[in-house]
């Protein structure tokens, strides 16, 4: 633990005063911003995509099972791999015990992955996992949307030095580099409205913050993410953590 400085209660209260009004400040931001988002003009989805799920082969509109909201977690887990992406694993695990209470809402959640339709159903089993999980295949859904590469238009980051959490996830997914580095993750968003399927939102990167919820929390804590100077990732699948 790194020394910090150290104060009296008072101290203590009147910092956290301070603080807690900034807090409060960017709370009523990210309602401005939520807002926003509903805001975003609607797309309507053209393409007749098709789907591999425990139910046979569906479309699009078909995911929403009966609501009017789908939400679409694209999880990186190609068909060269051989297991899921342990990153995209531990959002799967906040994502799931959610997908309930969504529901209640009016919202449809599921994961969306490339990898044949068996290989992901397998990989929830052994998660203990309960969403729907459907295949896009090789289809264009996760192309067009910007979650899925090529090796020629990933060839500048190929060719140069490859950071060592990235060879970690690869190896942890029973790929190389560039079969791994071929996807990406993200969320979109689609509404259902008189038989036609809008796109309303889409974000990746740290926009997937929200269903990390082992972040929000370790920001809390003394130490924060203390990801900084490693050269591996310190995510684990739930069932491979050492017990301590």
């Amino acid at each position: 633990m790194p020394e910090h400085e150290v104060g009296t209660q008072e101290e203590f209260e009147a910092a956290r005063a301070e603080l807690l009004a900034k807090e409060k400040e960017l709370t009523r931001r990210g309602d401005e911003l939520a807002r926003m988002r509903r805001d975003l003009p609607w797309v309507r989805v053209e393409k007749d995509y098709r789907f591999e799920t425990e139910g046979g082969t569906k479309s699009l509109a078909e995911l929403f099972d009966g609501r009017s909201q789908l939400l679409v977690y694209h999880f990186m887990f190609g068909p060269p791999y051989e297991a899921g992406c342990p990153v995209c694993s531990s959002i799967a695990d906040t994502l799931d015990p959610n997908a309930v209470h969504l529901a209640a809402r009016d919202v449809t959640l599921i994961c969306s992955s490339r990898a044949p339709v068996e290989k992901l159903l397998a990989y929830r089993d052994r998660m203990g996992w309960r969403f729907d999980w459907v295949s896009a295949g090789r289809g264009e859904f996760h192309r067009d949307l910007g979650f899925v590469y090529t090796e020629e238009e990933l060839k500048p980051f190929l060719d140069g030095e490859i950071p060592g959490t990235v060879r970690q996830m690869a190896q942890a997914c029973g790929t190389d580099v560039p079969g791994y580095v071929t996807e990406a993750p993200g969320l979109s968003c689609y509404a259902l409205a008189d038989g036609a399927v809008y796109r309303t939102y889409v974000t990746t990167a740290r926009g997937l913050e929200p269903a990390m919820a082992y972040y929000g929390l370790l920001d809390r804590t003394p130490m924060g993410r203390h990801e900084e100077g490693e050269d591996t990732h310190w995510l684990r699948r739930h069932d491979e953590y050492e017990q301590t």
